[in-house]
């Protein structure tokens, strides 16, 4: 089975393609590498010892899209391909969507004029806004989003849920995940975010390689058992076979299909903190500053759904997502950059 996989080169992406091609599938990269590196693609390589077909184009480059199309012949899409920055998004949200709007339209009609009608859509748990109810299942409602990009995904859901109510072909499977982190353990691929990083582990372990001085914790009076925020955190190699196990819910007659990926626990910022300083021996210096417009106290999942028909349950704790996460930026104190 052919699986193209748009923002393959991505922290996610680059992950599940592993992933991928450990379970033996033909995987198939397409990123127009805005937010990645060309160098992911051989490392990839040498993990797995198999080579990627990979096309640097832009899922609004219609053109683009028919001729991979056209050449590959893909069974189904794995779509990571997208702008990702909360914070970004408040100040440029037509570019957030036009790009992961625009995109995603102009990528399903290439599909379907292709006759491919199997697609993994890359969303998240910002869909739920402030929840109505923690831990969060798959019936709890969707929210109001707090910023351009967690509305991009709302609405990426809703247009993938009327495309296969309208036509029965498709085969749409939703995964909702919770926040990736950690890396693969050979620490040759991991998150290389572009500037100061808008998450909170690359912020830690950029803190550590001392390429910044002090940890941001922005606010300390949420109501939760110290005061910042809690999240759910899921290690990034868990987070890839999700995608594999939910291949199995793209066969013919299938439909619409949602999921929770999370490990069902929440950790504060400060939860964080100490159980990476506890894995890496390293202190990570961190100031106390005024709460972000948007952010929430606590966002944590109920993946009981996915262990039940997918047959898939996180594997790794916090002391080896942490362990993980300060491998790959310690071997790689510039990302991909030598």
């Amino acid at each position: 089975m052919k699986i193209l996989v748009t923002g393959g080169a991505g922290f996610i992406g680059s992950h599940t393609v592993v992933e991928l091609q450990n379970a033996g599938y033909d995987a198939v990269v397409v990123d127009n590498l805005v937010n990645a590196s060309p160098k992911v693609i051989a490392r990839v390589e040498a993990i797995t010892g198999k080579k990627i077909p990979f096309y640097e184009a832009d899922i609004r480059d219609r053109e683009a899209l028919e001729k991979i199309f056209e050449q590959e012949k893909p069974d189904a899409v794995i779509h990571f391909a997208g702008l990702k920055a909360v914070g970004e998004s408040v100040g440029l949200p037509w570019e957030y969507y036009e790009n992961n709007v625009s995109g995603t339209l102009t990528l399903l009609d290439v599909m379907r004029k292709n006759g491919c009608k199997n697609i993994i859509f890359s969303s998240s748990a910002t869909v739920y806004g402030d929840p109505a109810f923690v831990p969060i299942t798959e019936e709890c409602p969707k929210g109001t989003c707090t910023n351009p990009y967690g509305w991009t995904k709302w609405m990426l859901e809703q247009i993938l849920t009327d495309l296969q109510f309208a036509d029965k072909e498709w085969n749409v499977v939703l995964l909702r995940y919770f926040n990736p982190i950690g890396a693969h353990k050979s620490g040759t691929i991991g998150e290389n975010p572009n500037g100061v990083p808008n998450n909170l582990m690359p912020y830690i372990t950029q803190v550590a390689v001392g390429k910044l001085p002090q940890l941001h914790v922005y606010g300390d009076d949420y109501d939760t058992h110290d005061g910042t925020g809690v999240r759910d955190y899921i290690h990034v190699v868990d987070l890839a076979l999700g995608h594999v196990k939910a291949l199995k819910k793209l066969e013919p007659g299938s439909g619409l299909n949602i999921y929770n990926l999370g490990t069902g626990v929440g950790y504060s910022v400060l939860d964080i903190v100490k159980n990476f300083e506890e894995a890496t021996g390293k202190k990570i210096p961190y100031v106390i500053d005024p709460r972000r417009a948007g952010d929430i106290a606590t966002c944590y999942s109920s993946a009981k759904k996915a262990q039940e028909e997918l047959g898939w349950e996180a594997q790794y704790g916090i002391k080896e997502m942490c362990e993980d996460s300060w491998r790959w930026q310690s071997m790689n104190p510039n990302g991909y950059d030598e």
